[in-house]
């Protein structure tokens, strides 16, 4: 009897499914893993300052799906930990012209400042400002373009402050 290979798509498919088994098998081997959600040392948290920016309400939302109780400015709430929000702001600055003195660049800038102490007035984390800068071409005749750039651009900075907050938060120890 004679032993016939496999058609092509077979041979294909099962190289892939192969491949595939051998890429998982290297990865866990190594200790890769996805990221995981924080973990918080604190049950309860009340959030200070400004409290009604983008950053701080998503932080606020971050840490309620986390199963963490957050408190907006004090009250009846027993709390492990006092976030005070100093700063946050954006900015838009210009960095470069035309020589008819048209604006040709733009660096946006998201600031983010705060502290964490506990209830007592114990500093758990030094006052931390984040500051993330992007660098964006502008043009007067793609203004509208430009505008729905920038906003795209502080949303994504926006986002990423309050990734890296969450994580400082989660290295917290109460």
């Amino acid at each position: 009897m004679t032993h016939s290979p496999l058609p092509s798509s077979d041979r294909r498919r099962w190289l892939g499914g192969s491949a595939a088994l051998l890429a998982a098998g290297v990865l866990s081997g190594c200790g890769f893993a996805l990221r995981q959600a924080p973990k918080f040392s604190f049950s309860a948290i009340n959030i200070m300052g400004l409290t009604n920016t983008n950053i701080s309400r998503a932080i606020q939302r971050n840490l309620n799906a986390a199963g963490v109780q957050v408190q907006r400015g004090g009250g009846p709430l027993p709390v492990q930990a006092v976030m005070t929000i100093e700063a946050d702001y954006r900015e838009r600055v210009v960095t470069g012209q035309s020589s008819g003195g048209l604006v040709t660049e733009l660096q946006l800038r998201t600031r983010f400042r705060y502290n964490i102490t506990a209830p007592n007035g114990r500093i758990l984390q030094e006052s931390s400002e984040l500051l993330i800068e992007r660098d964006i071409t502008f043009s007067e005749t793609a203004a509208i373009a430009k505008a729905a750039e920038e906003q795209m651009l502080f949303q994504d900075m926006e986002s990423d402050i309050t990734q890296q907050v969450l994580r400082r938060l989660a290295a917290v120890h109460i």
